[in-house]
């Protein structure tokens, strides 16, 4: 579903990304790991060409992007709008639209972009805050909800768009610790539903019983991939032991 080839980006004289490649098939999750500055948000903002990368290519279903350097063509909207359509990105910050009610965030996707008619978009956006558990907030505006709720209500905002893929770039670490599990909830049930993910994220005990992989990035490198279980409980690198010590030295909650 997702394949990424040399990937590199430098932002002036600072490599973020140097050299990374991965292959992610349809219907798995991937948990990207590491200390903050690794690359890790860059790599999600790359997957979905928020960032432009550098070098290498992109490749989401059977939509390719390849860049070589300062030779490269950059896209015209409409081809990014295309690649776009594959993937589907909730943030940290919930970015939704404060004078539409939920219902209406949800809706604006489709009938903007994809030409849904609204009745259409109305009855798919119902059943997709259904879906996230916030069918009796559809007429609330933003203001009168939650954190969980707002990251919930754009998670439905993404799914609406029908992607292909999700992306999840720390949705959890604007939230107080008693709204985390509300989010992490859906996101658990999109993989049972068999969505292909990739979550940049520090919920640790979460992305052992989640993804199927784990790739562990430092300095804009990867350092360690493969099982979550094994990688969280038993990392060869030295800098993956030390980073995931921390984990395992924490107290249970």
């Amino acid at each position: 579903m997702i394949e990424i080839t040399g990937l590199r980006k430098s932002f002036g004289d600072n490599i973020v990304l140097k050299d990374i490649s991965m292959r992610i098939s349809k219907g798995s999750v991937v948990a990207l790991l590491g200390p903050s500055g690794s690359g890790k948000s860059t790599l999600l903002r790359c997957v979905n060409l928020l960032t432009i990368p550098d070098l290498g290519s992109v490749r989401v279903g059977t939509h390719q992007m390849t860049y070589s350097g300062a030779a490269t063509r950059l896209p015209g909207d409409r081809a990014l709008a295309r690649f776009r359509a594959n993937t589907g990105m909730v943030f940290q910050h919930f970015n939704l639209f404060a004078h539409m009610t939920v219902l209406q965030n949800v809706m604006e996707g489709p009938v903007t972009v994809l030409r849904t008619s609204k009745a259409v978009a109305r009855e798919q956006a119902q059943a997709l805050l259904a879906k996230v558990g916030l069918s009796g907030k559809a007429n609330q505006h933003p203001s009168q909800l939650s954190g969980g709720q707002k990251q919930r209500v754009a998670i439905a905002r993404a799914l609406a768009m029908q992607p292909q893929v999700m992306l999840f770039d720390e949705v959890t670490s604007a939230l107080d610790p008693e709204l985390v599990g509300e989010v992490l909830g859906v996101i658990r049930d999109l993989a049972k539903d068999g969505m292909t993910m990739i979550l940049v994220t520090h919920e640790m005990a979460f992305a052992r019983e989640v993804a199927d992989q784990v790739v562990f990035m430092r300095e804009g490198m990867v350092l360690e991939s493969g099982p979550a279980k094994d990688i969280i409980d038993n990392p060869q690198h030295s800098a993956t032991q030390q980073f995931f010590a921390r984990y395992h030295a924490a107290p249970t909650r």
